[in-house]
C-alpha cells in the first residue's frame, strides 16, 4: 500500500510483502506481463521492463522467477491479456484514495474494489474526483544506513541524473523526478552503486487528511486491508496522514 511517503511505511509494506510473498511476486509478474506486451522481453530495448525488473529484485523475487514471468509473457504462455482499470473513491471523513488493477475481468475486479470501500463505509467515486489532489512522481527511497554518501553528494548526483528534487528525513533520503525521467535517474544511480529501498512511479498526495475517530481509522484500515487482499490490486494511494 502507498501512502506517506515515510521511510516507516516502505518498511513496513516491504515487511508485510515478505510475510505474503506469493501475492507481491504475483502483482510483480502481472507488472513483467504488461511491460513485456508493450515493449519486447528484452530488458536492453524495454526501459518499463528494466523497471520492472528493478523492483521484482529489491522485493527479493528469484532471477529464475523473473526469467519465467518475462519467457511466459513472450511465449505462448502469455495469453492472458491483463488491462489497466483505475478506481478513485473516499474514504471516512472525505479521504481521497486511489485504486490501480491490473485484470483479466474488469466486471469481477469492480465489484471487489467497490465491496471494499462499501464495508469500510466509504464509496466508489467518477474518474478524476479526486486524483486532482495528488501528484504523479517517479519517487526513490534511500536508506541513510545504506548510503555512504552525504545528502550534498546524492543531491548532485541526483540532479545530474534529470531528479526534481532530493529530501531528507531522519532515516532515509527521497528523490523526486518527472515520471518520464524516472527510469533514467534510478538507472544512473543503479550504475553508481546506490542502494534503493524503493523505487517507483507513484501517486503523492499535495495534502493529508488526519482521522481521529477510532470508528473512522478501523473504517480506513478496512478498506486498505481488503483491497491488498485483492490480487489485481496493483497499488492503493491514499491521503491519509497515518
Amino acid at each position: 500500500m502507498s501512502g506517506h511517503s515515510k521511510f516507516a511505511n516502505i518498511k513496513h509494506k516491504k515487511e508485510k510483502n515478505d510475510a505474503a510473498k506469493g501475492k507481491i511476486f504475483t502483482r510483480i509478474g502481472r507488472e513483467l506481463a504488461v511491460a513485456v506486451k508493450e515493449g519486447g522481453a528484452d530488458p536492453d530495448n524495454n526501459s518499463k521492463l528494466r523497471d520492472v525488473i528493478a523492483k521484482a529484485k529489491a522485493n527479493n523475487m528469484p532471477n529464475d522467477t523473473i526469467d519465467r514471468s518475462i519467457k511466459k509473457a513472450a511465449g505462448e504462455g502469455g495469453d492472458v491479456n491483463y488491462v489497466v482499470a483505475t478506481y478513485e473513491g473516499y474514504g471516512p471523513n472525505g479521504t481521497a484514495i486511489i485504486v490501480e488493477t491490473l485484470t483479466d475481468n474488469k466486471n469481477r475486479t469492480a465489484a471487489n474494489v467497490r465491496n471494499a470501500f462499501t464495508k469500510g463505509q466509504g464509496n466508489i467515486g467518477t474518474q478524476g474526483c479526486v486524483s486532482f489532489m495528488f501528484d504523479k512522481k517517479g519517487q526513490i527511497i534511500i536508506d541513510k544506513e545504506e548510503c555512504e554518501l552525504e545528502l550534498d553528494d546524492l543531491m548532485m548526483m541526483a540532479l545530474e541524473a534529470g531528479a526534481e528534487d532530493i529530501s531528507e528525513e531522519e532515516d532515509s533520503f527521497e528523490i523526486l523526478t518527472d515520471p518520464a525521467d524516472f527510469s533514467a535517474v534510478r538507472e544512473y544511480l543503479e550504475k553508481e552503486g546506490v542502494a534503493m529501498v524503493s523505487a517507483e512511479v507513484t501517486m503523492i498526495p499535495q495534502t493529508y487528511t488526519t482521522l481521529t475517530s477510532e470508528e473512522d481509522i478501523k473504517n480506513m484500515n478496512r478498506i486498505l486491508d481488503l483491497l491488498d487482499e485483492e490480487d489485481d490490486v496493483q497499488n492503493v494511494y491514499h491521503n491519509w496522514d497515518e
